[in-house]
């Protein structure tokens, strides 16, 4: 009996979301996005608070001037990641979250984890924005708001929170909260024009940063360290400021500002969740993601460049630090336009990144593993009026309590698992036997969409017997997957996580020793590498799946799995206060998962629906728009 209701209670967990056809939702939204309202939409969504605010601690604290390069890797863990999830979109045959694809191919856990996380990576966006917005406004009236409330709350305020709430940015995400639930529309055209001001701005601060900074803030030497230390006035931070150079911090810093400078990157997804409205959908796509990767790459690498040169890293402001720049390079006029510009894109900014978070938490509860009541529409304005107001009060709870930098290491670490997951399930679906997610089958209650998997005719006869299996590793006897070589690889691909995991951890914390020959870690590293290698060749000699689609990973199964180790890689990098927190939200989550979700999901009702029922949503409005 105990076999028995753990078998069951296994089965729940991997139980999959069924689907209806692609929608067609007419003329208005199939097939009326082109190319470049494509690389829009991805431009729009990663050159936010990121490239505005967050360079100037990435480059204090953490990495220095080379900082460029800690951008470097980010956009290189970015470009896999892209390239996996452009595969992983168009196999559900509709548009939606990406809690929606991992639900519908992976399973009901599998995409719980992912939905919360994503509604983490959201609401903290949200918050880092609005964060981010307070400051640059304090700094533009003289920081007088952040003196005030400082001087106030400073010594009231626990360590791991902010040093004092910030109000404003509170009642910013509560006012745009309200204007969501009263139905709010994005536009194609506006967001074009914010986004051509934001690259104007930022354009200007990489050429003023050229014409004004100086190439010996690359090169602080001893004397100038020990200086800015004594400056400081603060002991505690003279350990802060590096040991001097362009790369002050070491290698250690590059990585650790490149985990952190992942959220800079993470708005491609918009791209693909878009792209269903492409007219060319299999060429918009890959193209788009390709070129708005090198357009944020380049601004965020001038703009960085032009910061550390305007400003030597141990001054850099961590409040607006741009607009701080123009201060100390002399040119103050330019810190007001700058300031304004910055405003008006950081408004935008902040409601485009309010616009999804109440379309995955309707998803979610729609499937029923959220509170039921969160996917409650307004009958008036078809707007998920619940999930709007819970949401925005959350995102502005985090905006008030939480650091900046606390805030962007915590959603860079939950975007950095979601696209780990879906790293793994690009390489696990393409060795799989063919899925339609669409077809129907009858049963006594009626007609319902079902996920029913064609299987290979290996399937039609018992596989038994070790040698036969054994066999199969390396000489598969089909060049058609089966079931057998699904599981070969879904058990390979598992193995093949928790190794690069050890690895990362033993590169992560003791790179030193294992380099210098140390003989113990040095042995296992190696190992680690042969043993990776040998379970990379089993799944490269199993059978891949015929399925046609729009875009297929190159080069599988090595580029997911340099994918999820370089993502895994910049997760360790993260400090020990993001993954308390980030622990926290995940225990929360579970505890809502196992007390509620999994048995009020929809796979537990009678009723199975023959489509989604967030199609009832205005596609224009908050809840209708993918995310």
């Amino acid at each position: 009996m105990p076999l028995q209701y753990a078998l069951q209670f296994g089965q729940k967990l991997v139980r999959r979301r069924p689907l209806g056809p692609r929608e067609e939702t007419g003329h208005h939204t199939v097939g009326c996005l082109n190319t470049l309202d494509l690389v829009v939409i991805g431009v729009h969504r990663m050159l936010g608070a990121g490239v505005h605010i967050l360079v100037g601690a990435v480059a204090k604290y953490i990495a220095g001037p080379a900082i460029i390069l800690s951008f470097l890797v980010a956009a290189l863990s970015y470009l896999l990641s892209g390239l996996c999830y452009i595969e992983f979109g168009p196999r559900v045959p509709r548009s939606g979250s990406i809690h929606l694809y991992s639900y519908s191919i992976m399973g009901q856990v599998y995409g719980f984890i992912i939905g919360w996380n994503r509604i983490l990576s959201l609401t903290v966006a949200t918050a880092c924005i609005a964060r981010a917005w307070s400051s640059t406004f304090d700094s533009l009236i003289g920081n007088h708001i952040s003196e005030a409330l400082g001087g106030t709350f400073s010594l009231q305020m626990p360590y791991f929170l902010a040093s004092f709430p910030d109000f404003l940015a509170l009642g910013l995400v509560l006012l745009l909260t309200g204007l969501l639930a009263l139905r709010v529309y994005e536009s194609t055209l506006i967001n074009k024009v914010f986004t051509g001001l934001n690259i104007l701005v930022l354009s200007f601060i990489i050429v003023s940063g050229f014409i004004k900074g100086d190439l010996d803030n690359w090169k602080l030497t001893e004397q100038d360290y020990t200086l800015a230390a004594a400056g400081a006035g603060d002991a505690s931070s003279l350990g802060l400021l590096g040991s001097g150079g362009f790369v002050p911090f070491a290698f250690d810093g590059i990585l650790q500002g490149a985990a952190t400078c992942f959220y800079t990157f993470v708005g491609f997804s918009g791209i693909v969740t878009a792209g269903v409205k492409a007219s060319n959908p299999q060429w918009s796509i890959p193209l788009a993601v390709m070129i708005s990767f090198f357009i944020c790459f380049l601004v965020c690498f001038g703009v960085s460049a032009a910061l550390t040169l305007m400003v030597p890293y141990y001054l850099i402001q961590l409040e607006s630090p741009l607009l701080q720049a123009f201060v100390y390079v002399g040119w103050e006029p330019a810190k007001y336009v700058v300031a304004v510009g910055t405003l008006c894109i950081l408004s935008y900014s902040l409601l485009g990144s309010m616009f999804p978070m109440p379309r995955v938490i309707y998803s979610m509860a729609d499937d029923g593993l959220l509170f039921r009541g969160l996917a409650c529409v307004h009958a008036r304005t078809h707007t998920p009026v619940i999930a709007t107001l819970a949401s925005g009060i959350l995102a502005g709870v985090m905006a008030l309590f939480f650091e900046l930098r606390d805030l962007v290491d915590l959603m860079s670490i939950g975007t950095l698992l979601a696209y780990s997951l879906v790293a793994f399930s690009v390489l696990v679906l393409r060795y799989q036997p063919g899925k339609n997610l669409s077809k129907t089958k009858k049963t006594e209650k009626g007609t319902e969409m079902q996920s029913v998997a064609e299987t290979s005719s290996l399937d039609t006869a018992p596989e038994v017997g070790t040698s036969k299996i054994l066999r199969s590793l390396c000489h598969p006897t089909s060049t058609i997957p089966s079931r057998t070589s699904g599981q070969i690889v879904y058990g390979c691909a598992l193995l093949l996580v928790l190794l690069l995991t050890i690895l990362s951890l033993i590169l992560a914390r003791w790179p030193s020793q294992v380099f210098s020959g140390d003989p113990v870690l040095t042995a296992v590293a190696v190992l680690l590498l042969l043993l990776i290698t040998g379970v990379t060749v089993i799944i490269w000699r199993q059978p891949q799946s015929p399925t046609a689609l729009h875009f297929k990973v190159p080069a599988l199964p090595v580029l997911p799995l340099v994918s999820i180790f370089v993502n895994v890689y910049l997760m360790i990098q993260m400090t020990s206060r993001t993954w308390a927190q980030f622990g926290v939200w995940n225990v929360i989550g579970f505890i809502i998962y196992f007390g509620y979700g999994i048995r009020h999901s929809l796979e537990n009702s009678e009723q199975q629906p023959a489509a989604s029922t967030s199609q009832t949503l205005d596609k224009n409005t908050p809840g209708g728009g993918s995310s």
